[in-house]
Order: structure tokens, then sequence, then C-alpha cells
């Protein structure tokens, strides 16, 4: 991995408790949707502290312009001094890394499964998927809480009027106290919604990205709904 000099151009909230930062986008930088990079806080002494280095999956896609992260402002040293930063502040960026890629094979679809935060590396891939024009089937399968909690949920949501063959199903499992209306699915991600989910899909593979719990559950999910364990792969975040 290389390290790379940024900046800090902008933020803004995409959910509830949920903040996207923006950066300049060093020369060179090059990734491939689904992969995550370092960033590193100003003054940092020692580069493995997880007070000034914390890994995030890049949410803009290759080619835009600049580099996006988001994640959910929790209470950590890192996320206060992060979220204490100015506009402008010189950040420090390693990788790109990581291998939650999409396959090769577009006549196999791909079925993307994101709880919460980890919906960031998909995020890439959908934007490039409709810049490019991809012609392969494509799910995402989307869980949270609630509709406020939804990172990108209406980006998501405009990004299947663009792309005929992407369907986005969002699922809310706790409208307690929801503050926005919400008439579609609710409920966790099952067998059953899994199944009508992949019903007219040829040879899925799937992509599985969010907290610990979330996916190793989602994966005993999909061995219960008889998918082969080769054609699961996954990605989990912690203390996100």
């Amino acid at each position: 991995m290389a390290t790379y000099h940024t900046h800090l151009q902008t933020r803004d909230l995409v959910a509830a408790g949920t903040m996207a930062f923006h950066l300049e986008k060093p020369a060179g930088f090059d990734f491939r949707p689904g992969q995550a990079m370092d960033v590193i806080l100003p003054g940092a002494k020692d580069g493995d502290s997880t007070d000034t280095r914390h890994t995030f999956s890049i949410v803009s896609a290759p080619h835009e312009a600049e580099l996006v992260f988001a994640t959910r402002m929790r209470d950590s040293a890192y996320k206060h001094a992060l979220g204490a930063l100015e506009t402008g502040t010189p950040l420090e960026l390693d990788g790109p890394f990581g291998a939650l890629l999409l396959h090769k094979n577009p006549d196999r679809a791909a079925v993307l499964i994101a709880g919460g935060i980890g919906i960031t590396p998909f995020m890439s891939m959908l934007r490039h998927a409709a810049q490019q024009g991809a012609q392969r089937d494509l799910v995402l399968l989307y869980s949270n809480r609630r509709p406020e909690d939804a990172a990108f949920l209406a980006e998501l949501q405009g990004l299947q009027q663009r792309l005929p063959r992407f369907h986005l199903i969002a699922t809310m499992t706790n409208m307690t106290g929801a503050s926005q209306p919400w008439a579609g699915a609710t409920g966790k991600i099952d067998r059953a919604l899994v199944l009508r989910a992949v019903q007219p899909l040829a040879q899925p593979i799937f992509y599985v990205s969010g907290p610990a719990a979330m996916v190793e559950a989602m994966r005993a999910t999909l061995a219960a709904a008889g998918m082969d364990e080769d054609d699961v792969r996954s990605e989990t975040f912690y203390g996100y």
C-alpha cells in the first residue's frame, strides 16, 4: 500500500448519526469499487493507533473526482477527533485495499446484502455500475431500524430508476419512534425474503457487508436458504 496526502473538502449528514466526509482525490489514487482505505488523522504518532487511524470503505466510485467515506459518529476518540476537523484539514490515506469486489461474469447475478453502515462499499459498486451502464442483474437487500437511519436511501431509490437491472429491497426492523413514514418492507432479512429476491436470478453470488453479528447471521440465513457457501462473500465492520 502507498501513503497519500489529501485534505477534507466538506462533510454532510447522510442519515441520523451518520456523516459522509468528502476528500480531495490524490493523484494516482486508483481503486476498484468495494475497496477500502485507512484515514489517518493529523498529529498521528503511532501509525497503528485506533485513536488516529481507521479503515473505511470508499463510497465514491472510481470515475468521481473526489474520495468519500461515511461513518456512524459513535463515541470514540477517533470519531470525536474526526467530527471536529475543519474544512481544509490535511489527512493521510493508506490504501486502497480489500477484496470485496464484484465477480467478472455478467451472466451471474449479484445480490448485495447490507446492514446499516455496511452499505458503503455497495454505494461505490452501484455508482460505478450506473456510470458504466452495467448489463448484469443487481439486487440490494438493505436493512435498517428506521428510514432516517438508512444512509443514501434516496440515492439508491434514484439509482433503481437509472439502472433497469437493479432492484432495491429496503426493509426497516424497528419503526418505533420513526420520524419518517415508510410503506416498504419491514422486518429482518430472513430466509423467505432471500428466496423471493433470488427467485428470478441466474446463479447469484452474494455479498454481505455490515456489523459482525449481522454478517454471521446472514451467512446462516443464506445457508438455510440453500445457497452454496462458496457463492457468499463478506466484509465485517467492527466499531462503526
